[in-house]
Parts: structure tokens; sequence; C-alpha cells
């Protein structure tokens, strides 16, 4: 048989998926072995123990100048602010995608002007929100829309294009009326479409959103990871770090499965 047609079964699959994670912690806690044997006060790769202690005094310990537990309090901020920036996000560019998608003058208008905006850096123009929004909770939800949405909207209206002219000449013909097009023809194609778009821009919304609470904030998960780092806290900032990543993946397999739920005729591109 040849390589290309093999396929491991469901015991290999799972022991493959796990592979690249064994292999990634064994070449860590090795090197890190050896750097505490050589220096017992080193930081900067800590063991699992000096881990294990940094999660326990974050996660199950009052902070004895607010009486929170940290890790908690961050994550539900940082949770807060990234939910209300997607969600948000989803709105404003789902609006703009059918409007450009439905309407040739809309789309001449506005889709030069939507690429244009999307070049931008986004963290170019964070002193900019923050001068105009202030330092509070707003400026860090524009940041994540200002992010990813111009990016979104460019999905959506891609697949909005693709949609064959066919289709519309035939529902126009059937008499559907604008608002039956966008409605009954356009929406059901864009709205799969949203969640996995939604799904490819996590990580950017994850990086405008720690780089926000990292230049101002007084909680959430990027703020405790700038905050520890003057102190070298490597024992705090990896498992802050391995928790960023669990909690985005959870919400990338939440929006998966959510596609597959909802429009399970949608195909490949929600896996």
């Amino acid at each position: 048989m040849r390589l290309i047609n093999r396929h491991p079964s469901r015991s290999g699959g799972l022991m493959l998926l796990l592979l690249p994670f064994i292999v990634m912690a064994a070449v860590y806690f090795t090197g890190s072995s050896m750097r505490l044997k050589a220096n017992p006060d080193d930081k900067l790769l800590p063991g699992a123990t000096q881990m294990s202690d940094a999660i326990k005094e974050v996660a199950f310990t009052e902070d004895k100048r607010t009486g929170e537990y940290l890790l908690w309090a961050d994550t539900a901020s940082s949770l807060r602010r990234l939910g209300i920036g997607l969600a948000v996000s989803a709105v404003i560019a789902l609006a703009a995608a059918l409007a450009t998608s439905a309407f040739p003058l809309v789309s001449a208008t506005f889709s030069p002007f939507v690429t244009v905006i999307s070049m931008i850096p986004p963290l170019a123009v964070l002193p900019i929100l923050f001068i105009v929004f202030g330092l509070d909770e707003l400026s860090k939800v524009v940041l994540i829309v200002v992010g990813i949405t111009p990016m979104i909207i460019r999905d959506l209206h891609a697949r909005g294009r693709e949609i064959p002219t066919e289709l519309w000449v035939k529902a126009q013909t059937l008499g559907a009326t604008s608002w039956t097009l966008i409605l009954r023809l356009l929406l059901p194609q864009l709205l799969p479409r949203l969640l996995v778009a939604m799904r490819l821009s996590l990580c950017s919304a994850w990086l405008f959103l720690i780089a926000a609470e990292a230049i101002a904030a007084t909680d959430g998960l990027g703020y405790r990871i700038f905050l520890v780092r003057r102190y070298l806290a490597m024992d705090v900032i990896l498992p802050y770090v391995a928790w960023i990543t669990l909690l985005a993946w959870i919400t990338d397999e939440l929006l998966r499965r959510l596609t597959r739920w909802s429009f399970p005729w949608y195909g490949g591109d929600a896996r």
C-alpha cells in the first residue's frame, strides 16, 4: 500500500495526536531538570513542582490585596472582553457582508474601503483608541473589533461572490424580492461561513486582547503575564500561556461543533 493511502486507526490516531505534545513536554522537562540541577535558583525553565506551587497560589489561594482568586478573576475579565469583541465583530461583519454581497452599488462603494482598512495594523492605532475611548473596557473591546472585523467582512464577501449567478437569476425569475434574496439565499450561505471566519480570527482576537491588557488594565490574563514578567516569574507565565491556549482551543471547538450542529450541510470548512 502506498504511504499516501495509509490512514491511522482510531487508537493510532489518538497516539499520533498526543505524540507532539509528549515530545514537547519531554524536551522541556529534560531541559528544566538539567538547568535546575546546575542552578537550583534558575527561573528560566521552572520545574513541575515550581509551576504546581504557582498554580495553587494564583488559582486556589485568595489574593491578600483583593481577596480574589487571581487566575479565575483574570480569566473572567479576559473572556468578557473577548466575548463582547467577537459578538460585536460578528454582527457588524454580517451586516456589512450582506450589504456588499447583495447590492452592487454598496459593494462598489465600500469593498475597496474595507480592503484598505484591513491593511492597517490594529496595534498601530492602539494609542489612538486609548486617546479616543480612554483606558477602560471600551478601548480594549474596540481594538478587538477593529482588528478582526475587516478581515471577517472580506471573508464573508468572498463567500457571497461564490454563489452562482444562476441562483440569483432563477430566484428573481420566480419572483423573489431583494429582501427575499437576502434572507433566503444569501444569509444561509453566510451564517456558517461567519462561524468559520470567527474561528480563524480567534488567534488575532487573543493577540489584540492581550496587547491591550498588557498596556492598560488592572486585571486580565494579559495584564497578569506582563505584571509578573518584571519578577521573571516563569512559573506563573508558562501556566498562564498554557491556560490561554486551552481557552482558545475550547472556544474554537465550541464554534466548530456549533457550525456542524447548526449547518450540517455546510461541508468540510466546518472541520
